[in-house]
């Protein structure tokens, strides 16, 4: 089945998420917390799982391994209200196949998902740069 588990905590955005993942997907399963999250991915396998970085609660390595354990073929994608540097590093170290700015979400979360499922990674634009700037700086 094509669906997408969507881990979101505040009710109104999720709403507005799911009506546009519902374009994309043939069935779109909320939950609004990190244990949910990790049992839903593991029960439905979902193509996509798009969760909101404040799920991780400050462990967002051990949140995509989590999810990527209970549903190995899942893409993991990362909303996030923070749009520094460091923010979308992380993302990328740990594991995130994308990362899409909750401002941003009306213009860039599809295309994100169109990426993710033809197999490359998004993170919207601002972030994506910031990212590899970021990540370049350490090595």
């Amino acid at each position: 089945m094509n669906c997408v588990l969507l881990g979101e905590r505040h009710h109104s955005l999720s709403d507005g998420v799911r009506g546009l993942l519902e374009t994309a997907f043939s069935a779109v399963f909320m939950v609004a917390d990190a244990n949910s999250l990790l049992e839903g991915a593991a029960r439905i396998q979902p193509t996509l799982v798009v969760v909101d970085l404040a799920l991780a609660r400050g462990d967002l390595a051990c949140l995509v391994e989590s999810i990527r354990e209970g549903a190995p073929a899942a893409k993991v994608l990362l909303l996030s209200v923070h749009d520094e540097p460091a923010v979308a590093a992380t993302a990328l170290a740990a594991g995130a196949d994308g990362l899409v700015l909750k401002r941003a979400i009306a213009n860039d979360l599809l295309t994100a998902v169109d990426a993710l499922l033809a197999g490359r990674r998004y993170f919207t634009p601002v972030a994506g740069k910031e990212a590899a700037a970021a990540i370049s700086s350490r090595t």
